[in-house]
């Protein structure tokens, strides 16, 4: 069995990790061939995941058609920002009949399209029911080292989802179903920007009760928007919804909390930005949000104080006087 994993950053190289313990063979590209050479040659991501070692079944390459080549399965993983890109160059490599899973977590910023709706526009429509996408509170160091995991993959051919809880379950990573690929997708994709408001009230020195409410209300505008793009509010409580929300406003090893850290404490988001190597996903679906609210008229407070601190220069502080001092309302009213 062999799967190509298109992406070589710490959670494309954990989910490659991961199908190698569950007895594939598995071949990573990385455009970066440093990267590469490393997979191919010590079984180790030094760049992304340095210290952890990877299934020996794993290795690497910087040549897409080789990557591809053969595949009985295929892993999407880049950043949101490059997938249209990189897999308009993948798909007349593609194996035909064989479930291509997304496991990019965002909204492309031109179009405010989900992953979903960019690889409907780059891909051949015969691959368009093979498509997958896998979601939920997963760190991919804590996936490396095999700690217990459970996310969600949705698909609109349920045979489809189903071959991927399959694939990707085993004793320590649970995998669910489900049907609901806009709820699971703007799930993971929203939940970065509340994990920077989390970030930036904690860099500020508030509390627990601050960030229950940030989690909270965050979840409440994060379903108002879904639902505006079709999507199942039930879904949102669950692993890719609420999971997710949790998982990455608290941890320690959100790359999204990191840059609410950064902010919260009074660096500018080119200092936070400088000191990072991987991408804070939030930063750029910040603005797409943004500009999908405003586009289907869903109002997002929470979100668009992000929006306003990372693009508009807005001082933190003044942000959150703003978000208190706005007009007392119902808790479940619509806005």
């Amino acid at each position: 069995m062999r799967a190509a994993v298109i992406g070589g950053g710490s959670w494309g190289t954990a989910l490659a990790s991961l199908l190698g313990v569950n007895g594939w063979d598995v071949v990573v590209w990385s455009h970066d061939p440093d990267v590469a050479m490393a997979l191919a040659e010590r079984h180790e991501n030094p760049r992304y995941l340095p210290g952890l070692p990877l299934s020996p079944s794993v290795r690497g390459t910087a040549d897409l058609n080789e990557a591809l080549s053969g595949a009985e399965l295929v892993v999407a993983a880049n950043p949101s920002h490059v997938t249209r890109e990189v897999m308009a160059r993948a798909a007349p490599a593609l194996p035909r009949a064989t479930p291509i899973v997304c496991a990019t977590k965002g909204i492309e910023t031109d179009s405010l399209l989900t992953m979903n709706e960019v690889l409907e526009e780059v891909l051949p429509p015969e691959l368009h029911p093979y498509l997958a996408f896998l979601s939920g509170p997963s760190f991919a160091t804590e996936t490396v080292k095999r700690m217990p995991t459970a996310v969600v993959v949705a698909a609109t051919w349920e045979r489809i989802a189903r071959q991927v809880q399959r694939v990707f379950s085993n004793d320590y990573f649970r995998v669910y179903t489900s049907n609901d690929v806009a709820g699971v997708e703007l799930g993971g994709s929203l939940k970065n920007v509340c994990a920077i408001a989390a970030g930036i009230a904690d860099g500020m020195g508030f509390g627990s009760n601050t960030r229950a409410a940030i989690i909270t209300r965050g979840l409440a505008e994060l379903v108002r928007l879904a639902v505006k793009k079709g999507a199942n509010p039930i879904t949102l409580s669950g692993l890719a919804g609420m999971g997710d929300l949790v998982l990455t406003c608290t941890g320690d090893l959100s790359r999204n909390r990191t840059v609410g850290l950064g902010l919260g404490r009074g660096k500018s988001l080119q200092e936070v930005l400088a000191a990072m190597t991987q991408v804070a996903e939030g930063v750029r679906t910040a603005k797409s949000a943004h500009d999908l609210a405003d586009k289907l008229q869903v109002e997002m407070p929470l979100h668009t104080a992000v929006y306003r601190v990372l693009h508009e220069g807005l001082p933190v502080r003044q942000a959150m006087s703003q978000l208190l001092s706005r007009e007392l309302k119902s808790e479940f009213s619509m806005h």
